[in-house]
C-alpha cells in the first residue's frame, strides 16, 4: 500500500508552481466548512480538518482568517459540493471533487476536461468502488514504531505504517483523522508534513510513456479548472 503515498507526493510537489490557483481553493473550502457549522474549529470538525490541510500547503493566514470572517459576515454565497468519477488513458480511473455555484458549469467543464484528454465520464459509482476514503498523516522525529506503540495506546488501527525518508506514513480509517491527530498532539507533535482526508486507490497502475503523457495532461486540465478542490487517481506517477 505504501507506494499510493507517490501519488500524494506528486499533488503536493506541484504547490510551487500553482501556489496562487491552490490557494484561491483552500480559501474557498474554509468558507464552505465555516459557513456549514460554527467558524470555529474547535467545535466544527470539517473545518479543524480543511485547516490542518492548509497547514500542510503552507496556506497564508490571511487568506484563512478571510475565509472565515466572510462566513461569519453571513455572505450568500452557496456552494455544492460534487464528485465526478470517469477514465482516463488505458482504463485510468480518476474522482473529482469540485464546490460550485453553478452545478451545469462544472459539469460541462469537467467532461470537456475528459473529452479534450483521452477520458471519459463515467456514472456515479463507476469508479469510486475501487478507492477507500483514508485519513492520511505524514510526522518527523519519531520512528514506525514509535507511531505503532503510540496509536495502539489510543486504541487507534492503522491502515498502514511505514518511513518514507525523515518521515513516517500513516494510513487510517477517516473517522479516526481527529483521534489519530489528538494522539499525536499527546506526545508533543502538533506539525505534519501531511494531514489530509483523501482516496486511495486500491490498486495502482503503471502507463506507457505516451499513455502517461496524455494522463498527466488530463489531470492537469481538472486541477487548472477553478471549481475543482481535489482530482484523486490510481496511476502511480513514481519514476
Amino acid at each position: 500500500m505504501g507506494r499510493k503515498w507517490n501519488n500524494i507526493k506528486e499533488k503536493k510537489a506541484t504547490k510551487d508552481k500553482n501556489t496562487s490557483r491552490i490557494y484561491a481553493k483552500f480559501g474557498k473550502e474554509i468558507y464552505v466548512a465555516a459557513k456549514q457549522g460554527e467558524p470555529d474549529p474547535e467545535s466544527n470538525r470539517a473545518l479543524k480538518v480543511v485547516l490542518e490541510r492548509a497547514k500542510t500547503y503552507m496556506v497564508p493566514k490571511a487568506i484563512i482568517d478571510r475565509a472565515i470572517e466572510k462566513a461569519k459576515g453571513g455572505a450568500e454565497e452557496n456552494y455544492d459540493e460534487l464528485r465526478y468519477e470517469g477514465f482516463g488513458p488505458n482504463g485510468s480511473m480518476i474522482i473529482v471533487e469540485a464546490l460550485t455555484n453553478n452545478v451545469n458549469r462544472t459539469a460541462a467543464e469537467v467532461r470537456s476536461a475528459f473529452n479534450k484528454n483521452g477520458g471519459n465520464m463515467g456514472v456515479n459509482g463507476s469508479v469510486a468502488y475501487m478507492f477507500d476514503p483514508t485519513a492520511v498523516f505524514g510526522v518527523e522525529g519519531i520512528t514506525a514504531d514509535e507511531v505503532l506503540e503510540l496509536l495502539m495506546e489510543a486504541d487507534i488501527e492503522a491502515c498502514d505504517i511505514f518511513e518514507e525518508g525523515d518521515s513516517v506514513i500513516i494510513y487510517a480509517e477517516p473517522d479516526q483523522f481527529h483521534a489519530a491527530q489528538e494522539a499525536f498532539k499527546s506526545i508533543g507533535v502538533t506539525e505534519f508534513t501531511v494531514a489530509e482526508l483523501t482516496m486511495l486507490a486500491q490498486n495502482d497502475i503503471e502507463l506507457s510513456q505516451d499513455a502517461r503523457v496524455e494522463f498527466e495532461q488530463l489531470i492537469e486540465a481538472l486541477d487548472e479548472l477553478e471549481d475543482v478542490q481535489q482530482v484523486f487517481h490510481n496511476v502511480d506517477l513514481d519514476d
